[in-house]
């Protein structure tokens, strides 16, 4: 059981730049701590944005530079660090891995986005994940995904069967399925009885409008905070102890009959 400040950071990501991106998004992280947040929250890909055409090129071996950067400021802010995801190349290809980081910097979760969005083209230039995005922060246990991953409600189901009690979405979702956005988001937290955390990004690429509207849920599906569709650091206060309650009330993992889910 844990009681946390979380703060999202919707922001503009820059199309292609990681040198512009790193930092805008180290001023964002100094901003935000002066809210006194426990948990800091970044946007999909906000390293490079979806220049996919290019990622192979402006990527990171391993993601170095990101797991850095990301470390040193968890360790010097003394803040828990969700850093959205990153593009990290490897000898597979390139993934887009979200990578989070504890109060002591140490690294505590890096998974590779699992579901590929065949609308922007991801299948031709991102290898698959295999793994899930399960991970614990003060001795709870949460779970991160990326963007698409929340269409798919099976694979949300696997993290919060485990335990989950938090669910960090990183995305970069675009303004023309907002309504999907939010819709998923809530249908997620409400059906897995779980606090769920989405942060977007704000602004827009050559290709695309994006939503913004980062959002913090409770286990009963009530939106505690929403942002709107420019930049913005979105707070809200949370404590995990809802997630039990939730599950008490309505015993929705006790009457699962995973017999007939074939």
């Amino acid at each position: 059981m844990a009681k946390w400040k979380i703060t999202c950071i919707q922001h503009n990501v820059i199309f292609g730049n990681p040198e512009a991106n790193y930092k805008a998004f180290e001023q964002q992280i100094e901003t935000a701590m002066k809210g006194g947040p426990d948990i800091l929250v970044l946007p999909e890909l906000w390293t490079t944005g979806y220049d996919l055409e290019r990622l192979n090129e402006i990527a990171e071996d391993d993601a170095a530079r990101s797991k850095a950067f990301l470390a040193e400021l968890a360790r010097k802010h003394n803040v828990h660090l969700i850093g959205g995801s990153a593009a990290k190349r490897t000898e597979e290809g390139v993934f887009n891995t979200l990578l989070a980081y504890d109060r002591e910097g140490r690294q505590i979760a890096e998974y590779n986005k699992a579901h590929l969005f065949q609308l922007m083209d991801e299948h031709l230039h991102l290898q698959a994940g295999r793994e899930t995005g399960d991970f614990e922060l003060d001795g709870v246990k949460t779970a991160g995904v990326i963007c698409y991953d929340i269409r798919f409600p099976e694979w949300i189901r696997l993290h919060a069967a485990a335990g989950a009690e938090v669910l960090f979405v990183v995305a970069q979702w675009p303004v023309e399925r907002l309504s999907h956005w939010r819709a998923l988001l809530t249908a997620r937290a409400i059906e897995n009885q779980c606090w769920v955390v989405g942060c977007n990004r704000s602004g827009t690429d050559p290709d695309h409008d994006f939503a913004g509207s980062s959002m913090i849920i409770n286990p009963l599906g009530d939106i505690v905070a929403e942002a709107g569709k420019n930049d913005e650091l979105l707070s809200a206060e949370i404590d995990t102890s809802e997630t039990a309650e939730a599950r008490g009330h309505i015993p929705v993992f006790e009457d699962r009959r995973t017999e007939l889910y074939r």
